[in-house]
């Protein structure tokens, strides 16, 4: 009896590693997670252990394809971005997998932006605001001037998500969500390298481009498969929202940090936009994704722990604390109005906490100031064009006072909570869907609810 036939997806985030098998019908029948201790680079400096990564996939691998319980078809990949792994001519790791955080030399980056022309003119045509290592093209950099006999052994740059491809397909290629993933290597306007990545001879250890939706096909363990090359896990995560949408829709991912993507701006990047920490992706299909951050998941954590401390309450009462609209029309009523620029701290940085009568009115106020903060940096990437949905998920997409305070301030765009197991992997699964799976794309691979202004009573 044949097995079921499945897609293995392998989801290498920073700081777990899963492997999830995916039906026919985009349901997780299958999922491990490991976790690796961190190694160190020439400096002592902590990175990833491409060794674990790479046993650990052939072993995943192997134990799939000896269960009965599934017929494997195909095989895609999705990680974290702006990591690259450097190959000699026979394939093998030259270096660790430095750590997209590792301190940039100062010197090194002011000779860069001298030659190139500034740190502003970079990022407009980068579409990458200057970031240190996290440009992932000032590492190559790097590396050729402060490691020259090492950039010599280089014989291919490939960014992490088509290097665990290679593993399993031995065929290198770039895939344009990692090259376009703020990593100073792409001009937007001239869709092609970067003039000064072809000055510097980089774009010779930059493999040939495959499409995020084509598939290659190679033999493993005596068996043939369909293998993708790999995605950056941003733009992955896009993908379901994309399958399933055509009107145009900004997504709302909320964390740590919190990241509003609109895949139907295509308008290149602006100064202002810039300093109020806008950028763009690519998408798997090779279009720009403007895309706004927000670090207001650190600051909510932060500021309920100091109402949880002034009013001596368990900070576990804000997890699903009602929302309460008639204290929100007192706060707004007594013109507690918020005047922090896009991109910093919101405006409960300077609030008197005595001010409040306890701590669910003060709770209530700090989502007034982080929904203010995120409409001005959603509003920001909207530039005009017609959106009529805001899908939010993540953490905040669970906060009823967050989500009903953002579906009134965008009374003219529907506001939904989104929720889907795994949106990262499953992305990856449907980026290659028609080579691998006979079925229709299912029509309720994501859950919403629908948050309505007319409902709420101010």
């Amino acid at each position: 009896m044949a097995g079921l036939r499945v897609i293995a997806i392998f989801d290498v985030g920073k700081t777990n590693k899963k492997l999830f098998l995916f039906d026919e019908h985009y349901r997780i029948v299958y999922e491990k997670t490991a976790r690796f201790l961190e190694t160190r680079d020439e400096d002592g400096e902590l990175c990833e252990n491409l060794d674990s990564i790479r046993i650990s996939i052939f072993e995943s691998l192997n134990e799939v394809l000896r269960n009965e319980e599934y017929e494997l078809i195909a095989i895609n990949f999705s990680t974290y971005g702006a990591s690259l792994v450097y190959l000699d001519e026979h394939g093998q790791p030259l270096t660790p997998l430095y750590n997209y955080l590792k301190n940039y030399p100062a010197e090194l980056e002011q000779q860069f932006y001298a030659k190139y022309g500034g740190k502003t003119q970079m990022a407009l045509e980068t579409s990458s605001p200057a970031s240190g290592s996290l440009n992932a093209g000032l590492q190559i950099y790097r590396i050729k001037y402060q490691l020259p006999e090492l950039f010599q052994k280089i014989r291919y740059a490939l960014h992490l998500p088509q290097y665990v491809s290679y593993l399993i397909s031995g065929k290198i290629y770039s895939d344009m969500t990692s090259i376009g993933c703020h990593t100073h290597l792409w001009d937007f306007k001239k869709q092609q390298y970067h003039d000064w990545v072809i000055r510097e001879e980089l774009d010779k250890l930059l493999p040939p481009i495959m499409r995020s939706d084509e598939v290659i096909e190679t033999t493993f363990m005596g068996k043939r498969y369909i293998i993708g090359a790999g995605l950056h896990d941003s733009s992955a995560a896009l993908i379901p929202y994309q399958a399933s949408f055509s009107e145009p829709f900004i997504l709302l991912s909320t964390g740590t940090w919190c990241i509003s993507m609109n895949p139907f701006n295509a308008s290149p990047l602006t100064a202002e936009e810039l300093e109020n920490d806008c950028l763009a992706y690519i998408g798997y299909h090779g279009k720009p994704v403007k895309a706004s951050r927000l670090f207001a998941g650190n600051e909510h954590e932060q500021h309920v722990k100091r109402i949880a401390a002034t009013f001596d309450v368990d900070v576990l009462v804000f997890r699903n604390m009602a929302y309460e609209p008639e204290i929100i029309a007192r706060l707004t009523s007594q013109n507690r109005s918020s005047t922090s620029a896009v991109g910093k701290s919101s405006a409960f940085e300077s609030r008197d906490l005595k001010t409040f009568r306890n701590a669910t009115e003060a709770y209530h106020q700090l989502m007034l100031d982080l929904v203010d903060l995120q409409f001005r940096s959603t509003s920001l990437i909207i530039n005009g064009t017609p959106i009529k949905k805001i899908f939010v998920d993540g953490g905040f997409s669970k906060n009823a006072i967050y989500m009903n305070l953002l579906a009134l301030a965008f009374p003219d765009i529907e506001v939904y909570a989104a929720a889907m197991a795994q949106a990262t992997a499953l992305g990856t699964a449907i980026a290659i869907h028609k080579h691998w799976n006979k079925k229709p794309l299912a029509n309720d691979i994501i859950a919403l609810k629908f948050y309505s202004v007319k409902n709420q009573v101010l």
